[in-house]
C-alpha cells in the first residue's frame, strides 16, 4: 500500500523534498551573508544577501530537480539551464506581485502573505519544470 502510493506519487514526493532541501541552502545562504560579510541593516547589502541566496538555492534547485525529481536524461544542459532559470525568475516576479497586491494593495499581513505567495510559487515551480524544463 505504501509502496503504491510512492510510486503513484514519487515526482511529486521528490519534489517536496527537493524543494525542502533548497530552502535549507536558501535559508543558510542568506544568514552566512548577513552573519559574516553584509550588514542587513543596509539596504543594498539586505537585498545582496537575497540575491547571493537566490542564485545558490536556484543552482542547488536545478541539479536536485535535474537528477533526483524529473530524473532528466537531456544531453542539452546549457538550454535546460536557461529554461530552469527563465521560469525561476518569472516565479519570483510572480512572488513579488503576490507580494505587492496581498500586503501593498490588501493590507494583508506579510507572514500570511509569504506563506500564501509560497503556495502559488512552489505549485508554479514544478508545473514549469515539469512541462517546460525537464519535459521527457
Amino acid at each position: 500500500m505504501i509502496r503504491d502510493f510512492y510510486k503513484k506519487y514519487r515526482e511529486i514526493i521528490h519534489y517536496l523534498i527537493a524543494g525542502g532541501l533548497t530552502t535549507v541552502v536558501s535559508l543558510a545562504v542568506y544568514y552566512a551573508c548577513v552573519l559574516t560579510f553584509l550588514d542587513p541593516q543596509k539596504a543594498l547589502q539586505l537585498q545582496a544577501a537575497n540575491v547571493i541566496s537566490w542564485i545558490v538555492a536556484a543552482t542547488f534547485a536545478y541539479f536536485i530537480n535535474r537528477s533526483f525529481v524529473f530524473q532528466s536524461r537531456s544531453q542539452d544542459m546549457i538550454k535546460e539551464i536557461a529554461k530552469f532559470y527563465a521560469a525561476r525568475v518569472a516565479t519570483l516576479l510572480m512572488d513579488m506581485v503576490c507580494m505587492f497586491l496581498l500586503v501593498t494593495v490588501m493590507g494583508m499581513n506579510d507572514k500570511i502573505a509569504k506563506l500564501a505567495a509560497q503556495v502559488i510559487v512552489m505549485v508554479s515551480n514544478y508545473v514549469l519544470s515539469k512541462f517546460l524544463v525537464f519535459k521527457k
